[in-house]
């Protein structure tokens, strides 16, 4: 079996120098195997009926050149003079990358420019949330498409309720938006996988969540800050995490630029009040003296599943430095976070609140119909694969198949 660098092989099927041809099809993007046998007999027959189906060496021909056609291959072929050029373009498509960065940077600076025209509005919606000011009716007022609808559910559930309520004015009109962040934690997924179960008292004590940017002059990040009540569990008022983040080609990969990246993150130390540190459980474990066997009970404190994990991250190592596959899952993950707390949570609170935000985007992606197109399309192309190995063993000789 002799393996043909892919112009020569293509020489062959053109000329069908070589007598006897036997083909072993392949997946694309591998070479094809050709077998010679000097005798010429069973191989020739099969070159001659490959002759007398032009649509047969149509599809070999295709198949070869989808092979070899590669970037790599491409830039071999080319003349010395014009891979200089090439190159040349390249120098300039690194120094359009550089210039990339400096436009991201001045959109950073116009980022902060703006995050001081909202800090305003989004003090106003935290007075709201926790109830130290009551809106005006004014500002209440809001024209919903299903207002007509939801007025008419309203009478309709009025009428069929008995007036046998008790004294529960305090609970018809609670203080504020009650577990307005919590709500948002439990409707966004990426939030809701994190949350456990005793996160969520300590979770109805957050007043407010906020993004600072960086000064002027600063390297490039921004910081969330959690802000909470008094409450049992810790005396912190502030839960910050700052996100480092940069805006400049990888000097090793330029061309893969798109952005600025978060690149770090640090957490901060929860100050967690006696027995209330949720991100530690204690465990009881039986030890048995080897000697007199007497058995004694320790306890060990073991990592828990929380959302407060949130604030002691996975550290970079650094420049060089390797962190193993679960280690660079979770950074992965955690940059993913705060970059979602960033561009949607923070700006459109109230929409995750209400699950309106949740259901613009599932019907903005429409994920699923891409994939079956995508399902339907890969069929289709083993459907035509099939066919196509049908045709090519209809034009064997019997001595082929008996093979």
């Amino acid at each position: 079996m002799n393996l043909y660098v892919l112009s020569s092989l293509k020489h062959e099927i053109k000329n069908l120098s070589c007598p006897a041809i036997q083909t072993t099809w392949v997946k694309p993007g591998t070479v094809l195997a050709m077998d010679c046998d000097k005798t010429g007999h069973k191989g020739g027959k099969v070159a001659n009926q490959v002759m007398q189906n032009p649509q047969d060496l149509a599809n070999i021909q295709d198949r070869l050149d989808s092979v070899s056609h590669t970037p790599s291959s491409i830039i071999e072929n080319l003349p010395k003079s014009v891979r200089r050029r090439i190159n040349a373009l390249k120098q300039l498509q690194v120094k359009c990358a550089h210039t990339e960065a400096k436009f991201y940077e001045e959109v950073h600076e116009l980022e902060r420019k703006y995050a001081a025209l909202y800090q305003p509005l989004f003090e106003k919606r935290c007075t709201i949330v926790t109830g130290e000011v009551e809106p005006t009716d004014e500002e209440c007022e809001w024209q919903s498409d299903r207002e007509d609808e939801d007025l008419a559910e309203d009478m309709e559930k009025k009428a069929s309720i008995t007036e046998n309520k008790t004294n529960s004015s305090e609970e018809e009109n609670p203080k504020g938006i009650p577990e307005f962040w919590l709500t948002i934690f439990r409707n966004v997924d990426m939030l809701s996988e994190l949350l456990q179960e005793h996160d969520e008292p300590i979770l109805r004590h957050l007043q407010d969540i906020k993004v600072i940017f960086s000064d002027p002059g600063q390297p490039m990040s921004f910081t969330l800050e959690f802000y909470f009540e008094p409450n049992e569990y810790f005396s912190n008022t502030v839960l910050r995490k700052v996100y480092k983040m940069k805006s400049e080609p990888d000097p090793t990969d330029p061309f893969s630029f798109e952005g600025p990246e978060i690149v770090d993150c640090e957490g901060c130390i929860i100050d967690w009040k006696k027995g209330k540190n949720v991100t530690l459980k204690i465990i009881k474990k039986k030890q048995k003296h080897k000697g007199r066997g007497t058995v004694r009970t320790i306890t060990k404190q073991v990592p828990n599943d929380s959302f407060f994990n949130f604030f002691s991250p996975v550290k970079t190592l650094g420049e060089g430095g390797t962190l193993d596959e679960d280690s660079e899952f979770s950074l992965a993950a955690d940059f993913e976070i705060g970059h979602f707390f960033r561009e949607r949570i923070v700006p459109r609170a109230v929409l995750y609140f209400t699950g309106e935000a949740i259901e613009d985007e599932n019907f903005e992606d429409e994920e699923g119909e891409e994939v079956e197109e995508e399902d339907i399309e890969e069929e289709g192309e083993e459907n035509d694969e099939a066919e196509y190995e049908d045709k090519k063993e209809a034009v064997q000789p019997p001595e082929c198949k008996q093979q």
